[in-house]
């Protein structure tokens, strides 16, 4: 199974959150796929280097329209609201995505940010996952396994504390990670009624981390009605390792 088919996002609007992977998911998947928009609904670092073209535009279902029109192959394309400085960019407001998936066209969305860790619980106000995502991809690195729970690795100390028990300086078991990406307060948080939630545990990137995702993704599936955990290196050529099913 490739990384579009593990991660349902041959059409519609699939949103990635969480940590450890959200920028390589989102790039694995344009270029997988023969037409995409890349977008988001939070700050996104200038990502121009993995897209044909990025539109800075108010009004990205004119651009998207006029791109499906003279299918000039030029894809994926990136369209953003707004350059906040040089190493990045605005997202959208929800009501803009909402608009954009009336387009026959897969739509790839940055909904949360990280700060580059590899775990994280989301904060009040995040995610920002708009109601028309028919796809929401909850990331984590199986890396942070094993290590303390600090903001070196995590995002969010504090929240990710108040989900798992932790405390800070404890170390991260395959339950704690399973318990942040399951939760309807971290991984599940804001996933509107009707779309479908697949968690993805990322840098699985030897044998002993693909035993320790597979025990994390039974415990997912020990908290969370999900049809699946996808297992991956999303840095790699065939970038899909497993896909456990419940």
């Amino acid at each position: 199974m490739n990384a579009v088919e593990a991660l349902d996002a041959a059409e519609g609007t699939t949103c990635v959150v969480g940590a450890g992977g959200k920028k390589t998911t989102m790039a694995t998947l344009a270029h997988a796929l023969e037409r995409a928009v890349v977008t988001a609904t939070v700050r996104i670092p200038i990502f121009d280097d993995w897209v044909s073209r990025v539109f800075v535009t108010e009004t990205p279902g004119e651009i998207v329209d006029e791109a499906l029109a003279s299918d000039d192959g030029d894809w994926p394309l990136g369209v953003v609201p707004e350059r906040e400085r040089e190493d990045r960019y605005y997202g959208y407001e929800l009501s803009k995505l909402d608009d954009l998936a009336a387009r026959d066209v897969p739509i790839l969305v940055k909904a949360d940010g990280a700060r580059m860790r590899r775990l994280k619980a989301p904060s009040t106000n995040e995610p920002r996952v708009p109601e028309s995502a028919d796809t929401v991809v909850p990331i984590a690195s199986v890396h942070v396994v094993g290590e303390p729970l600090s903001d070196d690795l995590v995002h969010r100390v504090d929240e990710v504390s108040a989900l798992t028990g932790l405390d800070p300086g404890d170390e991260i078991g395959a339950a704690d990670l399973a318990t942040v990406l399951a939760s309807d307060e971290g991984g599940r948080k804001a996933v509107p009624p009707g779309a479908t939630t697949i968690p993805l545990l990322n840098m699985v990137d030897d044998d002993t981390l693909k035993t320790t995702a597979r025990d994390v993704a039974a415990e997912i599936h020990d908290r969370a009605d999900v049809s699946r955990v996808v297992l991956a290196e999303m840095r790699a050529d065939d970038p899909v390792v497993d896909v456990v099913r419940n």
